[in-house]
């Protein structure tokens, strides 16, 4: 079995339908149909049974599938060592972040970098989910949450204070909230994973039994632009709340916790050389940013 039948059987294997695993290996169905019957008559074993589940692994295909994981390690590995040892400022990078870091912070640094360095190319992937650059997946990320790998680099880019903001508009029609009451009275926009995760929900620590959530996103930029939109009240790092315009309810409060920034990307990238120009300008891109 080549590399090229691996990934087909590992494709299938884990999305377990040809038309997710066609999707994964942007290929069309029958492509991967015909892979995967070629590579049974060749080793002349059943990899696969075609169930009303999806496609279910034999033992023989389970067996085949462990192979094939490790074909797929060691390509991964090599790939990482020879592009940790390019030495050109050019070439492709991978970066993945948020929708609210890309707007405000790494475009514009991709911007100026672009002006200095044009012939690196970036592949920016806006998604709150967490991705794993071990597989490649990307080459830089940005996060708001601190992994534990030993095998990845970090660097914090901020630290930022969460504050309460509204727009002025939702402020004139239902005032200020009275601290100590929940809310009372009040509308709040809510990041919907947080909401959703905790059991007693609080806002800069203050509980919100008594309010009214009329909204729950799952993105930041969405929590930003429903507050902007007056839909209600709603908690985000102070530094976005004020690059937006919005105004600060609560001034003296934070929540307890602090919005933190990590630049993660892989140890074996470390001697990349346009890696390590990207890190640079999107760490200036976030210098500056700190609320005084």
């Amino acid at each position: 079995m080549n590399w090229d039948d691996a990934r087909v059987l590992l494709a299938l294997g884990r999305e377990l339908t040809l038309r997710r695993a066609a999707r994964e290996l942007r290929v069309d169905q029958a492509t991967v149909g015909r892979r995967i019957a070629a590579m049974e008559a060749d080793l002349g074993s059943t990899l696969f049974l075609r169930t009303p589940a999806g496609y279910q692994l034999t033992s023989v295909g389970e067996m085949a599938f462990e192979m094939a994981e490790k074909m797929e390690l060691a390509a991964l590995e090599l790939a990482r060592r020879t592009r940790g040892a390019d030495n050109e400022l050019a070439g492709d990078i991978r970066i993945s972040t948020t929708d609210s870091l890309a707007c405000d912070f790494v475009i514009p640094a991709l911007k100026a970098l672009h002006l200095e360095y044009p012939d690196i190319r970036v592949f920016l992937s806006s998604t709150s989910e967490v991705v794993n650059l071990s597989k490649r997946e990307t080459d830089i990320a940005i996060r708001n949450q601190r992994p534990d790998n030993p095998d990845l680099i970090l660097r914090k880019l901020a630290d930022w204070p969460m504050g309460l903001f509204a727009s002025s508009e939702y402020l004139q029609r239902h005032g200020v909230p009275e601290e100590g009451n929940g809310f009372k009275g009040h509308d709040l926009v809510m990041y919907e994973p947080y909401w959703r995760d905790r059991p007693s929900p609080t806002l800069v620590d203050e509980p919100i039994d008594q309010a009214r959530v009329v909204v729950a996103v799952n993105s930041s930029m969405m929590v930003r632009r429903s507050l902007a939109e007056g839909l209600g009240i709603g908690e985000i790092p102070v530094v976005l709340g004020l690059r937006d315009g919005l105004q600060r309810v609560w001034p003296s409060r934070e929540r307890s916790r602090p919005y933190e920034v990590w630049l993660i990307t892989h140890k074996d990238l470390r001697h990349t050389a346009r890696l390590r120009l990207v890190i640079r300008y999107l760490s200036e891109c976030f210098t500056g940013s700190k609320v005084s």
